[in-house]
């Protein structure tokens, strides 16, 4: 493996996307740990929506106009930010299209990770679906870290998804940049074949043989840092279920995914795979679009093989 000087260092900036509301505060906190620990500037951004605060809510309803409103939110979001030992700056929009204004505010501050919560209700939609998470993962061209759980640390035992596409790769290279120095378990699922039942141990093996050669293959392809620890995991199932019972076995702190691939297993937010995937996960997970698919503005099609 060698090293490659487009994946050395972190990003320098990073974009916190919150509704101020409790289930931001996770968000928050993973937010600032990142911001410490790259030395980098968090900007914390609030998409204005009086459904989310219960202050801005009562304002409103009591006649006070949009500049009052969005002056109660900017002191919310500085008592939140305050304490914090990381440079922060925060920015403010006016309602609309929530997704639209955070990838603006991404592009325009050079942000290269932009971190949210994950909720089922209000702003950010139920369950992931139809919501701004959503739309943010179909459109966003970094890296997007969405937080469930409390900050216990730093990111220390990190799966990256694979189905060895070149997406994959992408990913795999993504989060070696991002968190360098861990060891990443590169985690593939093998499919169990449904047909012959007399002769399915003797092909399931097969087929667990020849994904650990593409798997071999994949990472001497992969130009990873030097440092890089990485070791595969291959199990039979299908991705979702196996996968979860994975990182809850293991205490997993963060699974990586691409945002399409070859068999379709990947094809984030679009498929009923990785729609339970992203809703059943006991984890953060970290989406990652393929370059390709950020210039051309949408996720191709998946190529089944």
């Amino acid at each position: 493996m060698s090293a490659n000087p487009s994946i050395i260092a972190p990003p320098a900036r990073l974009l916190l996307a919150t509704d101020l509301s409790s289930r931001c505060d996770r968000a928050l906190d993973r937010a600032a740990q990142i911001a410490g620990e790259w030395q980098a500037e968090l900007i914390a951004l609030n998409v204005l929506d009086v459904a989310a605060s219960p202050d801005q809510a009562l304002a409103w309803a009591t006649g006070a106009d949009a500049d009052c409103v969005l002056k109660i939110a900017r002191q919310q979001l500085a008592r939140d930010l305050s304490g914090l030992d990381i440079r922060a700056t925060m920015q403010m929009a006016r309602g609309g299209d929530a997704a639209a204004t955070i990838r603006e505010a991404a592009a325009s501050t050079d942000c290269g990770l932009v971190i949210t919560g994950v909720a089922r209700n209000e702003f950010f939609g139920r369950c992931l679906l139809g919501s701004t998470v959503e739309r943010l993962a179909r459109s966003l061209p970094q890296p997007l870290l969405v937080v469930r759980n409390r900050v216990r640390g730093p990111y220390r035992r990190i799966v990256v998804a694979t189905d060895f596409s070149v997406s994959s790769r992408h990913t795999l290279l993504a989060t070696a940049r991002l968190f360098p120095g861990r060891e990443l378990i590169l985690y593939h699922a093998c499919e169990i074949p449904l047909d012959g039942v007399s002769d399915r141990p003797s092909k399931t093996r097969l087929n667990c043989d020849i994904e650990q050669g593409e798997c071999a293959e994949f990472l001497a392809t992969s130009e990873l840092p030097a440092d890089t620890r990485i070791r595969s995991v291959i199990e039979q199932g299908a991705l979702e279920t196996t996968l979860t019972q994975y990182v809850r076995n293991h205490e997993i702190d963060l699974v990586a995914m691409g945002t399409h691939g070859r068999s379709g297993v990947m094809n984030i937010l679009l498929g009923s795979t990785a729609a339970k995937l992203l809703d059943w996960l006991p984890c953060d997970s970290l989406v990652v679009r393929e370059p390709r698919a950020a210039r051309l503005g949408h996720v191709p099609a998946a190529v089944r093989h």
